[in-house]
């Protein structure tokens, strides 16, 4: 019997997350086992323990792969301050919807990745608070907005946008509701910074 050419280690890593990702979105985080991903891969359980030490690991590292792919929803553009702000949330708003439509588990997932405490939920976050953080900068800077602590200021905007991002928050309601909802969030956070010092 011939033996498999060896991969690289990356490689290997590449195509346990691919899985992994493919079966959690059709059967569910907690119906899937190690040993189900292995199985798929045609590998032993052992092998996916040596490239992640457990499942809520394997999660976080598909996240992780996940943040590289949204760098397009932060797209910096030409508008007016008030306008990117508008733009910026519809992109993720529109993104969170389409994960949510196209895996009927995001919801386990999501709980898992707070319950686990999953780094790459915290490094989304500090994402969108640097996007915010910059666009708060730049109506600073043109003399829109008068936040004397840009950051303090998109943190709040970040906690206050919850309501229309978040996936658990956002998984029951009509796509028209939220667009609505985010509209006013933004118009709310547009005029709270242009009148006052955050």
């Amino acid at each position: 019997m011939a033996r498999r050419p060896r991969r690289k280690a990356e490689e290997t890593r590449e195509d346990i997350m691919s899985m992994a990702e493919q079966l959690f979105r059709q059967r569910g985080f907690v119906a899937i086992s190690i040993a189900d991903i292995a199985a798929s891969l045609d590998m032993s359980p052992a092998n996916v323990f040596k490239h992640f030490h457990s499942k809520t690991a394997l999660v976080d590292a598909i996240a992780e792969r996940h943040l590289s792919d949204v760098a397009s929803r932060f797209v910096t553009d030409d508008a007016p301050p008030r306008e990117q702000l508008l733009r910026f949330v519809l992109r993720l708003l529109d993104s969170h919807l389409e994960d949510i439509q196209k895996n009927p588990y995001i919801f386990e997932m999501v709980l898992v990745s707070i319950e686990a405490k999953i780094e790459a939920g915290k490094r989304y976050r500090e994402k969108v608070v640097q996007r915010l953080e910059a666009i708060i900068r730049e109506g600073v800077a043109v003399g829109r907005y008068h936040c004397t602590d840009p950051n303090l200021g998109a943190n709040t905007v970040a906690d206050v946008l919850t309501s229309v991002l978040h996936p658990v928050l956002i998984a029951r309601e009509d796509k028209e509701t939220l667009v609505e909802k985010a509209r006013q969030i933004v118009s709310f956070a547009d005029a709270a910074l242009q009148n006052s010092a955050c």
